[in-house]
């Protein structure tokens, strides 16, 4: 099971326990509703026990069947829509599948109540006052603004990138924190070159493409998207996950690899397939949240400017990945990649050189 796939069941046991806290609440909700002054009290045939297991299963069927939907199918498939898009579309469906939902529920529910077939008069008309119940409408109408608020804070997630928002609810980053992280900044080359050529809305459709491509093999080498700034993406990784069969530098050839086998899409839609170069360094560097209007966390330290300059070298040396000699030194390289010392560099704004190795896989080398 690939990283992107198991992320997904993360959030999946997620929806599914939320939902079904929501169903616990409910029953709850309903049974105190009976208890006050203002009710007439519940009908012979309720029973509190069997109001939970409605509410539960609604819920597990409603996690396991629509969450999976969503997870799966509409923000992969439906990616490119907008929010509003997608939010009310989503929630006209689920209004369906709630109903569809209650309606087997009750096909179950009622013959255990009435301690009758389904087909007897009298579970019929039980069956008859279930759908009639104006709890049912309550049940549709909360279940219908549950799926809502699901699909928003998937989106919401999404926007913010990978474990950004959850870290974000739970204040992990309001006090800054100094961490152990490697940086790959990975850079598009010849942009401004295939901007001309393309044209601005040409080009952007590339970026989006490109971007899109490499999510996956960033994922499963462990490697968290902090940022896009033009054509230029910055991957992080916790200083453990990266050095851990070298996947920082191993993300680079599986991105590599998946663009290759896309490149007929690319010269189809482009006429030309991207190439690009990245730049690997680690170090401590302080997380924090910083914003008003718009919250993110945001890495500082002189890491990221010197992986900045690593990056520049790759022109220079003529090589598509450098990475400073402080990261080498803790890689578990084994013998996937050939390395070649470029020697003690005085990169630009620096006052100490900094020694510099180039990478080449095994695969590649000549």
């Amino acid at each position: 099971m690939n990283r992107t796939t198991q992320l997904k069941l993360h959030q999946l046991g997620a929806i599914i326990c939320a939902w079904m806290i929501v169903g616990f609440i409910i029953s709850i909700y309903d049974h105190l509703v009976l208890l006050t002054n203002n009710s007439q009290g519940p009908s012979p045939e309720y029973s509190f026990g069997l109001s939970l297991m409605f509410n539960l299963g609604s819920a597990l069927v409603g996690g396991l069947l629509g969450g999976s939907l969503l997870v799966f199918f509409v923000n992969v498939k439906y990616q490119d829509k907008s929010y509003g898009h997608t939010v009310a579309a989503v929630s006209i469906s689920f209004f369906a599948i709630i109903l569809l939902i209650i309606l087997l529920l009750g096909l179950v529910s009622v013959p255990l109540r009435t301690g009758k077939p389904f087909m007897d008069p009298v579970s019929q008309e039980a069956f008859k006052n279930f759908l009639m119940d104006s709890s049912r409408a309550k049940n549709i109408l909360v279940w219908s603004i549950v799926v809502a608020i699901t699909q928003l804070l998937l989106q919401i997630s999404s926007k913010f990138g990978q474990g950004v928002f959850g870290n974000i609810i739970r204040g992990k980053y309001n006090t800054p924190k100094e961490e152990n992280r490697i940086f790959m900044f990975l850079d598009l080359n010849s942009s401004t070159t295939i901007a001309e050529k393309l044209g601005d809305e040409k080009y952007h459709e590339l970026l989006k493409d490109f971007f899109a491509d490499i999510t996956n093999p960033i994922i499963a080498n462990k490697g968290e998207i902090h940022q896009y700034v033009g054509d230029e993406v910055i991957i992080a990784w916790k200083h453990k996950d990266g050095i851990e069969k070298s996947q920082c530098v191993q993300c680079f050839y599986d991105i590599k690899l998946h663009i290759e086998k896309n490149k007929e899409k690319y010269i189809q839609r482009y006429g030309l397939v991207p190439s690009f170069k990245a730049g690997i360094h680690c170090g401590k560097v302080v997380a924090g949240e910083v914003g008003i209007i718009k919250r993110d966390i945001t890495y500082s330290g002189d890491v990221l400017n010197t992986t900045s300059r690593i990056l520049s070298m790759c022109k220079e040396f003529n090589a598509e990945v450098i990475a400073s000699a402080d990261l080498v030194a803790s890689l578990q390289l084994a013998n996937n990649f050939l390395t070649q010392p470029l020697g003690a560099i005085k990169l630009r704004g620096k006052e100490k050189e900094v020694s510099l190795t180039s990478f080449k896989p095994l695969a590649f080398a000549s």
